[in-house]
């Protein structure tokens, strides 16, 4: 058989297997509106542990993070430290979130909001801001996918049609199983990408360099400047380094997928012990460094970064290792791309479509409108993929800059009594419209800083200069 017909039974099979978990996860069971979309809140230590990794660890991490490594050098640093450092802010706010979600039955980050800050308004604002800066997040996982089944296939798959195939399976998968899909097929794959971030981690510098300290020695020796800030690059310097980590730190789990599966735990006490170990988990990418620092020796010249990981590995290995690596690759876009087009999807029929045009509809009816939504979303995502030419982290930052305005309005709405719906909904406004404005026109970063840390800090004085002026607003009474 030839290269590209083993490659691609290897990849198929994988995603065979993992569709297969996704579909039979909602077997005997009545997939009502809490079921798909918080698996009836029953999650323990392993299957939370899973669902988090599915969602954190996508095809960024596999493809955007060696990318970074190979086209930008040191900046990439940062992906390590905001992974750890969000990790320590979800100790302190999840487990309050989750008790508020198991007391009054929230389904929804703009239930939150809703239920805090007694404003529907508000909570219709939230909901289309998560859903806007959702989209590129998932719009990163389908070009990821057509990027590694493409590559994988030996270009015998072209990239259309592995982001169209592939866009198909998710929607089904996630169309009949809800959340428990994305948790179950994170078994497989966390497993495989596991195996693929050491097995190349480790055996690419070692091919090609005799060990990974060898490596670095070559690559220090040939760009002395890669390892260190800004890189690459010209303005991704100190300050855009430490803005950009307690921007994506404080957003991880303001996206409004992350938000909700903290409400699928069994307790409180699950969510801290998920936050003290998943850490762990953030020293795969290392390895995938490795492989984008290897790719800049190896493979020099290459027009776009995210393609440096496939690339070198297809150069590398067998193809039948070649399928497994890009198996695993497809399962890690495809696992969060599934929460991502579920939790959008939900937002869109329960907290945009109710509250305006229907407000008498069943959560059954809003069940059934959210799986339409899926497929809605999907293609809408589909079509922006085909037609962008975005890079995997540019994506990831464009979102990261507009979740994380809703950071105030937890926080503050957890932990200060003064916070009002005034204060939070100018200064939601303040910042997208900063992100929106200073990304549009190319001012990120801007001085230095990143654009979405300053929106961040501008939200962040509204709010609480509005919320010590307005007196008639009172927040909703809903810790009592």
């Amino acid at each position: 058989m030839s290269p590209s017909v083993v490659a691609l039974a290897t990849i198929f099979a994988i995603v065979a297997i993992g569709a297969g978990i996704g579909f039979l996860a909602g077997v005997h069971r009545k997939m009502d509106l809490e079921q798909w979309t918080v698996g009836g809140r029953g999650f323990g230590p392993v299957l939370m542990y899973l669902l988090m990794a599915g969602e954190v660890y996508t095809t960024f991490s596999f493809l955007g993070a060696s990318g970074w490594a190979y086209s930008r050098g040191g900046p990439t640093l940062y992906i390590m430290a905001y992974v750890t450092l969000g990790y320590v802010v979800s100790f302190f706010i999840v487990p309050p979130l989750w008790e508020l979600g198991r007391k009054h039955g929230l389904q929804t980050q703009s239930d939150f909001f809703s239920l805090r800050y007694g404003n529907k308004y508000l909570a219709i604002l939230v909901s289309a801001v998560g859903v806007a800066f959702l989209l590129p997040y998932f719009q990163l996982q389908v070009t990821g996918l057509g990027i590694i089944v493409s590559l994988a296939s030996f270009d015998g798959i072209g990239r259309t049609a592995a982001m169209v195939i592939s866009v198909a399976t998710i929607a089904a998968f996630v169309f009949v199983s809800g959340v428990r899909a994305v948790a179950w097929v994170s078994i497989l794959k966390d497993a495989l990408m596991l195996f693929a971030a050491i097995a190349i981690g480790i055996g690419i510098p070692y091919i090609h360099y005799g060990g990974i300290g060898l490596m670095f020695s070559a690559l220090a020796r040939a760009h002395p400047a890669h390892l260190t800030m800004p890189g690459a690059t010209h303005d991704l310097g100190h300050t855009w380094f430490v803005s950009t980590v307690l921007l994506t730190s404080f957003g991880l789990y303001m996206w409004p997928h992350s938000f909700v599966a903290t409400f699928s735990a069994k307790s409180a006490d699950t969510l801290r012990r998920n936050a003290v170990v998943m850490p762990i988990y953030t020293i795969t990418l290392a390895f995938v460094f490795f492989v984008g620092f290897t790719a800049v020796l190896v493979l020099p010249g290459l027009a776009n970064g995210d393609l440096s990981l496939l690339t070198i590995v297809r150069q590398s290995f067998p193809p039948w290792f070649l399928g497994v690596i890009g198996g695993a690759g497809a399962l890690t876009a495809m696992v969060p791309a599934a929460i991502f087009v579920l939790s959008a999807a939900t937002l869109c029929a329960k907290n945009i479509y109710r509250p305006i045009f229907a407000p008498a509809m069943s959560d059954d009816q809003v069940a059934k409108l959210a799986r339409a939504m899926v497929l809605v979303l999907s293609l809408v995502s589909l079509y922006l993929s085909i037609y962008s030419s975005t890079t995997l982290v540019s994506l990831l930052l464009l979102g990261y800059a507009g979740v994380t305005q809703f950071f105030p309005g937890v926080v503050l709405g957890l932990f200060w009594g003064r916070a009002r719906m005034a204060g939070v909904f100018a200064g939601l406004v303040a910042g997208v419209t900063a992100v929106t404005v200073l990304m549009l026109t190319n001012h990120d970063p801007l001085f230095g800083w990143s654009a979405g840390f300053l929106a961040l800090c501008l939200n962040l004085a509204v709010t609480v200069i509005v919320s010590l002026t307005v007196r008639h607003d009172v927040p909703h009474a809903m810790l009592g």
